[in-house]
Protein backbone atom coordinates (compact mmCIF):
# COMPACT_ATOMS: atom_id res chain seq x y z
CA UNK A 1 0.00 0.00 0.00
CA UNK A 2 1.72 3.24 -0.85
CA UNK A 3 2.05 5.86 1.58
CA UNK A 4 0.36 9.24 1.72
CA UNK A 5 2.07 12.59 1.30
CA UNK A 6 1.18 14.73 3.69
CA UNK A 7 0.02 18.36 2.53
CA UNK A 8 2.83 20.00 4.77
CA UNK A 9 2.00 23.87 4.78
CA UNK A 10 0.54 25.90 6.97
CA UNK A 11 -0.80 28.83 4.69
CA UNK A 12 -2.54 28.81 1.18
CA UNK A 13 -2.40 32.21 -1.04
CA UNK A 14 -4.41 33.00 -3.61
CA UNK A 15 -2.68 34.67 -6.57
CA UNK A 16 -4.31 35.66 -9.96
CA UNK A 17 -2.49 36.54 -13.06
CA UNK A 18 -3.38 39.40 -15.43
CA UNK A 19 -2.83 41.13 -18.35
CA UNK A 20 -3.26 41.28 -21.93
CA UNK A 21 -3.12 38.29 -24.70
CA UNK A 22 0.66 37.57 -25.62
CA UNK A 23 2.51 38.66 -22.73
CA UNK A 24 3.30 35.57 -21.50
CA UNK A 25 1.31 34.96 -18.37
CA UNK A 26 0.64 31.02 -19.39
CA UNK A 27 4.33 30.96 -19.64
CA UNK A 28 5.12 32.79 -16.28
CA UNK A 29 3.17 29.91 -14.30
CA UNK A 30 4.35 26.69 -16.01
CA UNK A 31 7.69 28.38 -15.58
CA UNK A 32 7.45 28.68 -12.03
CA UNK A 33 5.15 25.02 -11.10
CA UNK A 34 6.98 22.98 -13.96
CA UNK A 35 10.57 24.65 -14.24
CA UNK A 36 9.78 24.60 -17.95
CA UNK A 37 8.91 27.14 -20.46
CA UNK A 38 6.19 26.23 -23.02
CA UNK A 39 7.49 27.78 -26.27
CA UNK A 40 3.86 26.68 -28.57
CA UNK A 41 2.11 27.88 -25.38
CA UNK A 42 -1.38 28.75 -26.38
CA UNK A 43 -3.56 31.20 -25.42
CA UNK A 44 -5.41 30.84 -22.18
CA UNK A 45 -9.22 30.08 -22.61
CA UNK A 46 -11.12 31.50 -19.60
CA UNK A 47 -8.73 30.91 -17.02
CA UNK A 48 -5.91 28.35 -16.36
CA UNK A 49 -4.70 27.00 -12.54
CA UNK A 50 -1.54 25.95 -11.36
CA UNK A 51 -0.05 25.41 -7.82
CA UNK A 52 3.47 25.04 -6.15
CA UNK A 53 4.65 25.50 -1.98
CA UNK A 54 7.59 27.62 -1.05
CA UNK A 55 8.82 28.32 2.13
CA UNK A 56 8.50 31.63 3.57
CA UNK A 57 10.15 32.86 7.30
CA UNK A 58 10.28 29.67 8.27
CA UNK A 59 6.43 28.63 6.68
CA UNK A 60 5.40 26.09 3.99
CA UNK A 61 2.84 28.07 2.44
CA UNK A 62 1.07 26.12 -1.17
CA UNK A 63 0.08 29.38 -3.61
CA UNK A 64 -2.80 28.29 -5.93
CA UNK A 65 -2.75 30.73 -9.13
CA UNK A 66 -4.99 31.56 -11.37
CA UNK A 67 -3.61 32.77 -14.90
CA UNK A 68 -6.89 34.47 -16.78
CA UNK A 69 -7.13 35.01 -20.06
CA UNK A 70 -6.24 38.69 -21.60
CA UNK A 71 -9.08 38.77 -24.31
CA UNK A 72 -11.60 41.15 -23.64
CA UNK A 73 -14.17 38.89 -24.60
CA UNK A 74 -12.79 36.46 -21.76
CA UNK A 75 -13.17 39.44 -19.02
CA UNK A 76 -16.80 39.01 -17.86
CA UNK A 77 -15.31 35.53 -16.72
CA UNK A 78 -11.98 35.84 -15.66
CA UNK A 79 -13.14 39.25 -13.18
CA UNK A 80 -14.76 36.70 -10.85
CA UNK A 81 -11.14 35.01 -10.16
CA UNK A 82 -10.36 38.74 -8.89
CA UNK A 83 -12.05 38.25 -5.63
CA UNK A 84 -9.94 36.81 -2.21
CA UNK A 85 -6.83 37.04 -4.13
CA UNK A 86 -3.87 37.89 -2.06
CA UNK A 87 -1.24 38.45 -4.70
CA UNK A 88 -2.05 39.85 -8.17
CA UNK A 89 0.67 39.58 -10.75
CA UNK A 90 0.24 42.49 -13.42
CA UNK A 91 2.07 41.58 -16.59
CA UNK A 92 2.98 43.63 -19.73
CA UNK A 93 5.62 42.70 -22.36
CA UNK A 94 8.63 44.59 -22.43
CA UNK A 95 8.84 44.61 -26.48
CA UNK A 96 5.20 45.60 -27.45
CA UNK A 97 4.38 49.71 -26.13
CA UNK A 98 1.02 48.74 -26.09
CA UNK A 99 0.68 46.15 -23.13
CA UNK A 100 1.94 49.14 -21.15
CA UNK A 101 0.30 51.29 -22.16
CA UNK A 102 -3.31 49.09 -21.12
CA UNK A 103 -1.61 48.71 -17.34
CA UNK A 104 -3.73 51.46 -16.15
CA UNK A 105 -7.10 49.63 -16.97
CA UNK A 106 -5.50 46.45 -15.52
CA UNK A 107 -4.68 48.05 -12.49
CA UNK A 108 -8.07 49.70 -12.14
CA UNK A 109 -9.74 46.53 -12.12
CA UNK A 110 -7.44 44.89 -9.77
CA UNK A 111 -8.25 47.73 -7.28
CA UNK A 112 -11.72 47.76 -7.76
CA UNK A 113 -12.47 43.81 -7.61
CA UNK A 114 -9.34 42.78 -4.55
CA UNK A 115 -9.60 44.06 -1.49
CA UNK A 116 -7.12 47.00 -0.47
CA UNK A 117 -4.28 44.85 1.02
CA UNK A 118 -3.64 42.80 -1.95
CA UNK A 119 0.06 42.66 -2.88
CA UNK A 120 0.17 43.40 -6.98
CA UNK A 121 3.42 43.05 -8.24
CA UNK A 122 3.98 44.59 -11.77
CA UNK A 123 6.07 42.17 -14.14
CA UNK A 124 7.75 43.55 -16.82
CA UNK A 125 8.23 40.20 -18.85
CA UNK A 126 10.47 39.04 -22.02
CA UNK A 127 13.73 40.58 -20.54
CA UNK A 128 15.48 38.20 -22.51
CA UNK A 129 14.92 40.44 -25.65
CA UNK A 130 16.17 43.51 -24.46
CA UNK A 131 18.88 44.16 -26.15
CA UNK A 132 16.80 43.71 -29.59
CA UNK A 133 13.20 44.51 -28.96
CA UNK A 134 12.75 46.30 -25.86
CA UNK A 135 9.74 49.00 -26.42
CA UNK A 136 9.72 50.27 -22.47
CA UNK A 137 12.43 51.28 -20.37
CA UNK A 138 13.00 49.94 -16.99
CA UNK A 139 13.01 53.23 -15.50
CA UNK A 140 9.38 54.23 -16.86
CA UNK A 141 7.77 51.30 -15.59
CA UNK A 142 9.51 51.36 -12.40
CA UNK A 143 7.97 55.38 -12.09
CA UNK A 144 4.59 53.46 -12.93
CA UNK A 145 4.90 50.52 -10.09
CA UNK A 146 6.04 53.79 -7.74
CA UNK A 147 3.82 56.24 -8.30
CA UNK A 148 0.89 53.49 -7.75
CA UNK A 149 2.35 51.82 -4.98
CA UNK A 150 3.49 48.23 -6.54
CA UNK A 151 5.98 46.07 -6.34
CA UNK A 152 8.26 45.50 -9.78
CA UNK A 153 10.37 42.95 -11.64
CA UNK A 154 11.35 42.35 -15.10
CA UNK A 155 11.09 38.46 -15.76
CA UNK A 156 11.87 36.18 -18.37
CA UNK A 157 9.45 33.47 -18.74
CA UNK A 158 11.73 31.79 -21.16
CA UNK A 159 15.20 31.54 -19.19
CA UNK A 160 13.71 31.74 -15.63
CA UNK A 161 15.36 35.09 -14.85
CA UNK A 162 13.21 36.35 -11.45
CA UNK A 163 10.40 34.33 -11.99
CA UNK A 164 11.04 32.62 -8.58
CA UNK A 165 11.89 36.06 -7.23
CA UNK A 166 8.47 37.31 -8.24
CA UNK A 167 6.75 34.70 -6.41
CA UNK A 168 9.18 34.54 -3.27
CA UNK A 169 9.11 38.63 -2.85
CA UNK A 170 5.28 38.54 -3.23
CA UNK A 171 4.57 36.07 -0.78
CA UNK A 172 6.96 37.48 2.21
CA UNK A 173 4.60 40.50 1.20
CA UNK A 174 1.67 38.57 1.91
CA UNK A 175 2.79 36.65 5.24
CA UNK A 176 4.54 40.00 6.65
CA UNK A 177 0.46 41.22 5.94
CA UNK A 178 -0.54 38.58 8.01
CA UNK A 179 1.64 38.47 11.10
CA UNK A 180 1.11 42.80 11.22
CA UNK A 181 -2.34 41.72 11.00
CA UNK A 182 -3.23 43.45 7.97
CA UNK A 183 -4.95 40.83 6.52
CA UNK A 184 -7.96 39.38 8.42
CA UNK A 185 -8.00 35.47 8.01
CA UNK A 186 -11.74 35.58 8.71
CA UNK A 187 -12.46 37.48 6.25
CA UNK A 188 -14.22 35.66 2.90
CA UNK A 189 -11.63 38.21 0.62
CA UNK A 190 -8.38 37.74 2.30
CA UNK A 191 -7.01 35.45 -0.35
CA UNK A 192 -5.02 33.50 2.84
CA UNK A 193 -6.22 30.76 4.47
CA UNK A 194 -4.70 28.94 7.41
CA UNK A 195 -4.12 25.14 7.17
CA UNK A 196 -5.27 23.66 10.40
CA UNK A 197 -4.25 20.09 11.76
CA UNK A 198 -7.99 18.84 11.00
CA UNK A 199 -7.61 19.74 7.30
CA UNK A 200 -4.28 18.15 7.31
CA UNK A 201 -5.34 15.02 8.45
CA UNK A 202 -8.94 15.18 6.30
CA UNK A 203 -6.48 15.45 3.26
CA UNK A 204 -3.94 13.17 3.99
CA UNK A 205 -6.53 10.39 4.28
CA UNK A 206 -8.09 11.54 1.18
CA UNK A 207 -5.20 11.18 -0.70
CA UNK A 208 -4.67 7.73 0.76
CA UNK A 209 -7.79 7.03 -0.13
CA UNK A 210 -6.70 7.73 -3.91
CA UNK A 211 -3.86 5.69 -3.69
CA UNK A 212 -5.60 2.77 -2.15
CA UNK A 213 -7.75 2.67 -5.30
CA UNK A 214 -5.02 3.58 -7.78
CA UNK A 215 -3.37 0.59 -6.04
CA UNK A 216 -6.23 -1.78 -6.39
CA UNK A 217 -7.10 -1.15 -9.91
CA UNK A 218 -3.08 -1.95 -11.31
CA UNK A 219 -3.20 -5.36 -9.47
CA UNK A 220 -3.88 -8.20 -11.92
CA UNK A 221 -7.25 -10.34 -11.32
Amino acid sequence: MATAIPYNYSYIFKYIIIGDMGVGKSCLLHQFTEKKFMSDCPHTIGVEFGTRILEVSGQKIKLQIWDTAGQERFRAVTRSYYRGAAGAFMVYDITRRSTFEHLTNWLTDARNLTNPNTVILLIGNKSDLAQTNREVTYEEASTFAQQNCLLFLETSAKTGENVEEAFLESAKKIYANVRDGSLDLNAADSGVRSKTNRQIETEDLSRTNINQASNKSNCAC
